[in-house]
């Protein structure tokens, strides 16, 4: 009966340390791209945008640097920021950045989002500067901007929700039929704004913001340490909210109003706020996880086969690349959410990437 055990347990070890290995060498290379160097001027998409002034788009940080009462370390999304930053400046839009509290803001690094715009952004002198010498939200002239986009990270579900100034903002923005925007956690700025006669901003309005479902999954805790859960309060106060899948992106345009469900969804927030101000967004080469977050979602939409077209056709094409580091993610989460199918599925599109 040992001896049987014994090979039972060998075999499971003998299993799962095979499955690991086959996991990281579908990675390739990936985990080895170093991007840390990226300058903003060696990318074409930024260095060669719009040459003409179409107005300014105040983006706005959290203060709040303290995840509640854990002690652990919170702030703004950089990636939530860098990519937006530069779709708005590419499309000829002047970008000045604001927090709660004014001065350098608390910034989030996660070094498995981060990618080449991301990177340009920390490398970018200008950029950096407006960051750390961020205006404080309550002095800024909001008449001298054409939009407003309220960058995510936990730290906003602290500090966005409560503070007058940045109700204020959205106000000012909602009664003068200008553009706002947010992403992720962003759309807290958006709790308990109402009009004078006691309508809530977000009421009847088609939403999106970081879901309870995603939430919850990365922080179980999560009641007990934000002050509500976002999606929940959003729906209480009138909002329609349109949730997609966990960590794919998701974008609401509701008129004036474009949201974002999560950092996935930042890139089509800028651009869909382009052309809520009324312009057709430059070409751009999509990012390797956004091809890799369109394959999920047809994955996830239409099926396995129709995931495996699209990565065939990715493949053939020279200017694209794929994230399998994104496609890896996902299937371990699936994996980890006691779906192993879907993981397997997702591993076997993997192993399609070239």
């Amino acid at each position: 009966m040992l001896k049987k055990i014994g090979l039972i347990i060998l075999t499971i070890i003998i299993f799962i340390s095979s499955y690991v290995v086959w996991f990281f060498s579908l990675l390739g290379n990936e985990l080895k791209t170093d991007y840390s160097k990226q300058q903003p001027e060696e990318i074409r998409y930024i260095s060669k945008g719009v040459s003409v002034s179409r107005g300014r788009i105040l983006a706005v940080l959290t203060s709040e640097d303290t995840l509640g009462a854990t002690g652990k370390s919170t702030g703004y999304e950089l990636t939530e920021l860098a990519r937006a930053f530069y779709v708005f400046q590419a499309n000829g839009f002047e970008v000045d950045i604001a927090s709660v509290d004014g001065g350098d803001p608390p910034m989030v690094v996660d070094a498995d989002d981060m990618g080449k715009f991301d990177y340009a952004f920390l490398n970018d002198k200008k950029a950096m500067q407006k960051v750390k010498n961020s205006f404080e939200i309550e002095k800024i002239d909001l008449a001298h901007y054409d939009a407003i986009y309220f960058v995510g990270g936990k730290g906003a579900m602290f500090d966005f929700s409560t503070n007058t100034s940045i109700k204020a903002a959205v106000s000012y923005f909602w009664q003068s039929n200008k553009v706002i925007a947010a992403v992720c956690h962003g759309p807290a700025a958006f709790i308990d704004v109402v009009s004078d006669t006691g309508e809530y901003f977000v009421e009847n309005k088609q939403v999106s913001a970081f879901t309870n479902s995603e939430e919850l999954f990365l922080i179980p805790d999560a009641k007990n340490i934000f002050p509500f859960l976002l999606e929940t309060k959003l729906s209480e106060q009138g909002a329609t909210f349109i949730a997609g899948e966990n960590y794919l992106n998701q974008v609401s345009i509701h008129d004036n109003l474009v949201t974002g469900q999560n950092p996935w969804s930042v890139w089509e927030v800028a651009e869909a706020t382009v052309k809520v101000l009324g312009y057709e967004p430059l070409p751009r080469i999509k990012t390797p996880e956004e091809n890799s977050i369109q394959i999920l979602k047809v994955f996830v939409d239409q099926g396995y086969d129709s995931a495996q077209r699209l990565i065939s056709e990715i493949n053939q094409d020279s200017t694209a690349n794929i994230s399998r580091l994104t496609i890896a993610t996902h299937a371990l989460v699936a994996g980890i959410k006691g779906e192993p199918y879907k993981s397997f599925r997702l591993m076997m599109l993997l192993n399609k990437v070239e």
